[in-house]
């Protein structure tokens, strides 16, 4: 009698991972920038410069002077003019005088002379051409400045981050099995 062998066959499980990789998205907008220009301020005023003429001394030499001035001037000079008078009149008495020892006749010559006038007496100042004096005095310059500037106002935006997390499935491809084949038993004897 033969004793046939139990047939074992044996699958084992198989564990099967479906994956899905995480998704990440990140984006970082730009900062929002309001900036204001403040612009500077110059201001510049310049006075008007004062221009100074004195024409004195040229209405002086025209004999358009000032009275006083006038008046002034000829008794400065009337002294000298009544001392060249008396001098003048010496001189006719001595030609008059030497009348006797001269052979000229003085007295026709005085005669003759009679009506000339004494020595000019000026009323009027010395004409130049730097009888007009001019100045000029300019205003003061003034200048001020007010600084400028910039507002600078920054907002930070924030980033903007999407995140999906992976899933990973676990699933069993396959199952574990044994077959248990016994032997075939001949029952017939």
């Amino acid at each position: 009698m033969a004793i046939g062998q139990i047939q074992i066959h044996q699958q084992p499980a198989l564990i099967g991972i479906q994956v899905r990789p995480a998704e990440q998205r990140i984006e970082q907008p730009q900062a929002t920038i309001d900036m204001r220009q403040i612009p500077a301020k110059l201001s510049i005023q310049q006075p008007m410069g004062v221009l100074e003429v004195n024409q004195d001394r040229a209405w002086d030499a025209l004999g358009l002077a000032n009275n006083l001035e006038v008046s002034s001037r000829i008794y400065s000079q009337a002294k000298e003019i009544a001392l060249q008078g008396v001098a003048r009149r010496m001189e006719e008495g001595r030609q008059l005088a030497d009348l006797a020892h001269v052979k000229s006749n003085p007295v026709a010559s005085l005669s003759k002379d009679w009506r000339i006038e004494g020595p000019p007496m000026p009323v009027t100042g010395m004409a130049s051409i730097d009888n007009v004096d001019v100045s000029f005095t300019p205003g003061k310059l003034q200048i001020s400045v007010e600084q400028g500037g910039v507002e600078l106002n920054v907002t930070p935006n924030r980033p903007i981050h999407e995140y999906t997390p992976g899933k990973a499935e676990i699933y069993m491809r396959q199952y574990a099995s044994v077959q248990i084949t016994p032997p075939s038993i001949d029952t017939v004897l």
